[in-house]
């Protein structure tokens, strides 16, 4: 059933080509703008966070593959279940025999899926043709990183979906998309990694959930961190957010009033 539906998630994205073929050319030419300032930064601080520049244009190309993939500024299932929310149409799919989290847990998944293929994979293989990246040569470090991907995008459905469910009280999301762009651009690391930002500010972020998305991943591709550890965290900041977004399901589905009708 889930199987299916993750599937049919990742059908759906697929049949937006030109939206698909707009992003990937998006992607890289950011990704070439964030090179060039990212050498320019660290000619300036070498060794910013600990890296050196090969690894700092390693984890530029890493952010727009996974920009999409990971939805780090919104744009994923929690659109359209905030939608849902919003109109009643959440009755239908409570009424699904079916658990409704992992229903949109698995349709995220499909999207992830088509995104990192069809709108991940060019920009990065780009970079790693023009640019100087720190890219292992095992297979190890890449499985690592596979299995850092597959818990970020978890973590990051489990933000989305959480912060979508608020609008069961506050009957509309805009205000809950904006912040959901602004702290999963930040605190993600996608405007600079989260290694550089020094004292207890930077403990602070590395210790949010946002950092499960992109720098743990990063870090585990590259060698920077044990993948045990980076694993660790991201389950437990994935059971955390899961646990919570059911805890508020229950809470909001229990006395429901549906919106439009």
């Amino acid at each position: 059933m889930y199987l299916a539906v993750a599937a049919g998630g990742f059908r759906r994205y697929a049949t937006y080509r030109m939206a698909t073929a707009a992003g990937v050319f998006t992607n890289t030419v950011f990704g070439v703008i964030l090179v060039y300032t990212y050498l320019a930064l660290w000619d300036e601080r070498p060794h910013l966070g600990g890296y050196d520049q090969s690894q700092a244009v390693t984890y530029v190309w890493l952010g727009q593959c996974l920009y999409a993939t990971l939805a780090i500024q919104g744009g994923g299932a929690e659109k359209d279940l905030m939608e849902r929310i919003r109109t009643g149409e959440i009755a239908v799919d409570l009424y699904r025999p079916v658990d409704l989290q992992l229903w949109w847990l698995a349709g995220d998944m499909g999207r992830a899926l088509f995104q990192m293929l069809g709108r991940g994979v060019i920009p990065f293989l780009f970079g790693a043709l023009f640019f100087p990246m720190a890219l292992p040569t095992g297979v190890t470090p890449w499985a690592g990183f596979v299995v850092a991907l597959l818990l970020a995008a978890v973590v990051s459905f489990a933000i989305r979906y959480l912060a979508a469910l608020s609008v069961f009280w506050l009957m509309d999301g805009m205000g809950v998309n904006q912040a959901l762009m602004i702290t999963g651009i930040f605190f993600s690391g996608m405007v600079l990694p989260l290694n550089a930002f020094p004292g207890p500010f930077g403990e602070i972020v590395r210790a949010l959930p946002w950092a499960a998305q992109l720098q743990m991943p990063a870090d585990v591709l590259m060698g920077e961190t044990s993948p045990l550890t980076a694993f660790a965290f991201q389950a437990a900041w994935a059971v955390a957010l899961l646990a919570a977004a059911r805890m508020a399901q229950s809470a909001a589905t229990r006395r429901v009033v549906v919106q439009g009708g």
